[in-house]
């Protein structure tokens, strides 16, 4: 249970300044939010295996494979500034 002292000890701790009925509104919502997890904790879940996500998803990456890349050129034909082989940039610090 959720006490208004709780509320505002967070409060103090997240430098918040809560007016009277914001403390009372958040005691009470915290524990509705602590009674729903409470009426969760009742279901029987012993015939549900643990799972790390809700669907079946599986990597779909693909496998490797050498393929056509275009040639030295072509990758540097639009570049602003090059320098020898290499796209030349603006020093960043």
């Amino acid at each position: 249970m959720i006490s208004k002292q709780d509320v505002e000890h967070v409060a103090l701790l997240g430098r918040l300044e809560l007016s009277d009925e914001e403390k009372e509104l958040y005691t009470e919502q915290l524990n509705k939010i602590l009674d729903a997890a409470r009426a969760l904790q009742t279901l029987d879940t012993s015939s549900v295996p643990p799972t790390a996500h809700v669907l079946p998803i599986q990597n779909v990456f693909r496998e490797d494979k050498v393929g056509e890349h275009i040639n030295l050129e072509e990758a540097l034909a639009n570049a602003p500034e090059r320098e020898d082989n290499f796209f030349k940039v603006p020093k960043i610090v």
